[in-house]
């Protein structure tokens, strides 16, 4: 009988799924049954050991730190007048309200002065690293900018401003303390995101703009598409860590006499001379500043992990 090679070709094909079939019967439920040898058991039990041998001994020298810090601190000759003067219940109750509501201005503050300072920070960023002769004056101002911002204090920033600016009697020109302090920030905020953005731009590799313009992009669609998602992307943690030190900064608006959290307890302390109010301010600043830091945290191991890992940037 002749065999056909369509014939021949299905016999095949069958003969290999039978195959498979034959193999896959023989070795019923293989991973089901798998037991750790001794080896194994012996070396994951010395790990949990070591574990918490660490846990252990890095609970007790903490213990001990602060056992010592603790007597060391009691224990000095000025203690009972440090207690009284910087950590009295009676003051820290009666400015904790106070603080409270003049840290809702700082709040506000943030997210104002974030807003901003990304916007502003991205377009100067943008003018840095524009190409082409035509735009020399352009990359001069926006260097200049960076230059003299991040090398002014801020501290003189807020004062030329809060106090400057009202001096001239600018008609149309505001004299409130609050968004002249938020103007200061902004101003000085700009220059260091800028920066942080330009790095994130200069990162990304000359083949994607290649690669963008190639497909028929122009230059500002390949800024746009392909440049700035891939900088932004890669520029958040430091992005984050700015806006914690603005999130500490905003107290500052206080020197121009802005009602805030830092000036609450500053008006109190005025008027009792102890100084508590002061570590309550203090302590309200970390309790908001902590949370926005463990998340600048996380961020910034999960994007190590997607690089270690070859995701996306």
């Amino acid at each position: 009988m002749t065999v056909t090679k369509g014939e021949s070709a299905r016999e095949g094909a069958d003969g290999e799924g039978d195959m498979t079939g034959g193999a896959g019967d023989a070795v019923p439920g293989a991973t089901d049954g798998y037991t750790p040898s001794a080896r194994r058991l012996e070396r994951e039990r010395h790990k949990r050991a070591r574990a918490r041998r660490a846990t252990a001994v890095a609970a007790l020298s903490t213990l001990v730190t602060a056992v010592v810090l603790y007597l060391v601190v009691v224990n000095a000759p000025g203690w009972p007048r440090t207690k009284e003067t910087f950590f009295s219940a009676q003051y820290a109750r009666e400015a904790l309200p106070k603080v409270l509501d003049g840290l809702w201005l700082n709040v506000r503050l943030l997210f104002m002065c974030g807003a901003a300072v990304l916007v502003l920070g991205m377009l100067i960023a943008i003018a840095r690293t524009l190409r082409g002769p035509v735009f020399l004056p352009l990359r001069a101002l926006a260097a200049a900018y960076t230059d003299f911002f991040r090398g002014l204090p801020l501290i003189i920033n807020l004062m030329i401003v809060v106090l400057g600016v009202p001096a001239l009697r600018l008609q149309g020109v505001t004299v409130d303390p609050v968004l002249l302090g938020g103007t200061a920030l902004t101003l000085t905020y700009s220059a260091y995101v800028a920066e942080v953005f330009r790095a994130g731009i200069e990162s990304v590799h000359p083949s994607q703009r290649a690669a963008a313009r190639s497909l028929g992009l122009t230059n500002r669609q390949a800024l746009r598409y392909v440049v700035l998602p891939q900088a932004v992307r890669r520029q958040v943690p430091p992005l984050l860590n700015d806006l914690v030190s603005l999130q500490k900064d905003t107290g500052l608006v206080s020197i121009g006499g802005a009602i805030d959290a830092v000036r609450a307890a500053d008006i109190i302390v005025g008027r009792s001379l102890n100084y508590t109010p002061y570590i309550v301010a203090g302590l309200v600043f970390v309790a908001l500043t902590i949370p926005m830091t463990r998340f600048t945290d996380w961020v910034t191991a999960r994007m190590d992990r997607q690089r270690a890992q070859g995701g996306a940037l």
